[in-house]
């Protein structure tokens, strides 16, 4: 096996295999490394919005996302308290439909995929141990392959794919520009037989101090994730000693006026209940000389807003582009990285503000029930509102129709 590279991808789950398909077809030497071997389960919050799916048809990997039998979805239904929001996301790029496939089989297949690309060579069981380096400059890593042998690899830049607790983050010293714990523990399940009411949906609900979100997924399951505030320890320590017992029973305390609670119940668990007792939605210095971040490494949000994929998949495109712009990389570090970080805060920053929103436990305003309720009546405002999500619109544009409505009917009271 070749030892130097043009890149190297430490973390070949999606935001590594994309980037190095992405690096690939533009006649880069790649070399992708992970810790696991594929197929291989994470705790994730894996759903695709439909702007996401058309990202993943323009790479030419749908089809054998589908192949799996994983159902696609285009409706959502939130319940926040007792405002009820139902509708269809907003065609984006020619794309109506959503999907959320267990990472089982999307990161074997997005491997698969980028790994057939010429130049990209994939490294599996390998365990980086530390960046090496000429000067300030990051020239490579080292650490010890899947047979226990030290090694090491060299390349022009090494780019962090690896989770919000990224080993290159910390080597690297990227800076961290904004952190916000959350207020929530949060915890994931798949369950066999659960039934929806209508067509395939997203179900999101908010009722007093507890969260739960469900999404049809792949193998014939729905992945459900609950959370509730983390000062209940009694909960916390409850879920340690019986996790389906208890998150059985938190779903019916929170939500049991609901559907869902009585849905659940009649569902079986397939698999274990796994949790993530706190994190900090976050975000870090993007680049700096000879290393670069992607994915969860450089910026993780909190799960309810579901933007983990679309970001891997942008950062991706977004660093490429960097990187093809500039062809003396050695000479253009600080300018490389004011581009890619400008790019990404200005592509996903909105949504990272709206998941530091999101994961305070706070109790939600006569005001804003208000405008919840006015949201799940009126087309334009639920079209905005789950628009954000796709990226058809902004925050902004759901302010700016809110404010349309409503000083329209102050106008009408006035007349």
């Amino acid at each position: 096996m070749k030892t130097e590279y043009d890149v190297i991808i430490v973390g070949a789950r999606i935001a590594g295999a994309s980037l190095a398909y992405e690096l690939g077809r533009a006649g880069y030497k790649v070399l992708l490394v992970d810790k696991a071997n594929f197929p291989s389960d994470v705790l994730s919050t894996h759903n695709f919005f439909n702007n996401s799916v058309a990202m993943l048809r323009e790479m030419g990997v749908l089809g054998k996302l589908l192949a799996t039998g994983t159902p696609t979805y285009k409706r959502a239904y939130v319940r926040l308290e007792e405002a009820v929001i139902d509708g269809d996301f907003p065609e984006a790029n020619g794309e109506t439909e959503c999907l959320c496939i267990r990472r089982t089989h999307l990161d074997r297949i997005l491997l698969e995929h980028a790994a057939a690309v010429p130049g990209v060579a994939v490294l599996e069981g390998f365990r980086v141990a530390g960046l090496l380096r000429s000067g300030e400059t990051v020239t490579g890593i080292e650490g010890v392959n899947a047979g226990g042998e030290a090694v090491s690899f060299r390349s022009r830049l090494v780019v962090g794919a690896d989770g919000r607790r990224s080993a290159v983050r910390r080597m690297a010293g990227s800076r961290r520009l904004a952190a916000v714990p959350t207020d929530f523990a949060s915890y994931v399940g798949y369950f066999r037989h659960f039934r929806q009411e209508g067509e395939p949906c997203a179900e999101f609900y908010r009722m007093g101090e507890y969260l739960a979100i469900v999404f049809p997924t792949s193998d014939q399951l729905h992945v459900v994730g609950l959370m509730f505030p983390l000062s209940w320890s009694r909960m916390l320590e409850s879920m340690k000693q019986d996790p389906e017992g208890t998150f059985r029973h938190a779903v019916r305390t929170g939500f049991g006026r609901v559907s869902f609670a009585d849905r659940l119940s009649r569902s079986e668990l397939a698999g274990p209940i796994r949790g993530l007792n706190g994190y900090d939605n976050d975000w870090h210095e993007a680049m700096g000389k000879g290393w670069a971040l992607t994915g969860d490494a450089l910026s993780f949000k909190d799960p309810a807003v579901g933007q983990g994929m679309h970001d891997a998949l942008f950062a991706a495109k977004a660093l490429t582009g960097v990187l093809v712009s500039h062809d003396d990389w050695a000479a253009s570090w600080d300018r490389m990285a004011e581009s890619y970080g400008r790019i990404m805060n200005g592509k996903t920053r909105p949504l990272f503000e709206l998941a530091c929103a999101m994961t305070r436990n706070v109790p939600v305003t006569p005001e804003q029930t208000a405008v919840n309720w006015l949201i799940g009546i009126h087309p334009e405002a639920k079209r905005a509102f789950l628009g954000m999500y796709n990226h058809t619109n902004g925050p902004e544009e759901l302010e700016r129709v809110i404010g349309g409505i409503m000083s329209g009917g102050a106008a009408n009271e006035r007349e």
